[in-house]
């Protein structure tokens, strides 16, 4: 088992290593002034099992022709097979034509990443679970939602209910219901351009005097959570908290969610994200230690069926919950 990091993900491959007791693959990338990327392997793959960790998240499209690149070393030093680990796939929303002339460009992604060469991809929360069909090879496909229940319930949180943003995320959003044994209400949301802002237009269900948990798959602006939050709050909701997966915030969005009703974001570390360290509203799970699990699962042979739904107590443990 040899895990290297793409230039994206060295923290977050760090951590996936400690929670295996192994050390993190040898290599390193290089940005020239023109903007071309370098990447090299500095130690022998050549038959071994290897895993390239990047997540596609900030950077989109120069982290994504890195991982492509990445790949096309691993499978002319001979490598055994490549497992592509993708933490957070951001082309993932782009998952459909949805009006005419434009590209569905997850799966233009999805093409690239098998002809350069990868053998498995593994990944969380993509925008679609059907992105999954995109794939001739195997995907694994880990959900966040259980880390994120555990965190939830450990805070002790009374009388509350979840709320999706929009109708789209309904099912997901009746899971974490579910799982933390709530109800589940709905906000009716409409997006009018490509500004990447929305509008709530009315909650389905009752919130007066209760708190709630929005959650989502992911933020960019911070906008649809802080407009759903002003919606709770307008029919009664109480204390408003909000859960994502993955979190790409600027400065503006930041902003953004300092003047909002939410209380607290939960959020993942599948993205590194500098300035979403040490906020005041911004709490931090580690998924990095269920990447290993799952990793050291496919390595073994084993089920990956076990962590899809539930965590295990040792990756609980160091998800430091």
């Amino acid at each position: 088992m040899k895990i290297f990091a793409g230039s994206s993900s060295t923290d977050f491959v760090k951590k996936m290593c400690n929670y295996l007791q192994i050390e993190p693959g040898q290599c390193e990338t290089f940005h020239f002034s023109e903007g071309n990327t370098f990447v090299r392997i500095k130690e022998n793959v050549r038959s071994k099992d290897v895993f390239i960790v990047q997540t596609i998240g900030l950077n989109s499209n120069d982290q994504f022709m890195e991982l492509i690149f990445w790949i096309d070393a691993f499978k002319r030093a001979s490598a055994n097979s490549i497992t592509v680990v993708m933490p957070f796939f951001s082309y993932s929303k782009a998952d459909k034509k949805d009006e005419p002339r434009v590209s569905i460009r997850a799966r233009v992604c999805a093409d690239c990443l098998e002809v350069a060469g990868a053998d498995r991809i593994l990944t969380m929360d993509l925008h679609s679970p059907q992105i999954q069909g995109f794939f001739k090879k195997p995907v694994d496909h880990l959900a966040a939602r259980p880390l994120l229940c555990e965190y939830i319930l450990s805070r002790n949180l009374k009388n509350f209910v979840v709320a999706s943003p929009d109708a789209g995320f309904t099912k997901s959003a009746r899971k974490f219901a579910a799982y933390l044994k709530v109800p589940t209400v709905i906000g009716d949301k409409a997006r009018f351009d490509h500004s990447e802002n929305a509008s709530i237009l009315e909650i389905i269900g009752d919130v007066r005097g209760k708190n709630a948990v929005i959650v989502d798959d992911f933020t960019l602006t911070c906008g649809t959570l802080a407009e759903t939050a002003l919606a709770l709050k307008k029919n009664g909701a109480e204390k408003i908290y909000a859960v994502v997966s993955h979190s790409l915030l600027s400065e503006k969005s930041l902003k953004t969610l300092e003047e909002s009703c939410i209380e607290e974001l939960f959020i993942t570390d599948t993205v590194n994200n500098p300035l979403v360290k040490g906020h005041r509203k911004i709490r931090v799970i580690s998924v990095a230690p269920l990447f290993a699990e799952a990793v050291k699962t496919i390595c073994q042979r084993e089920s990956l069926s076990r962590i899809f739904e539930s965590v295990p107590p040792e990756v609980l443990k160091a998800s430091t919950i």
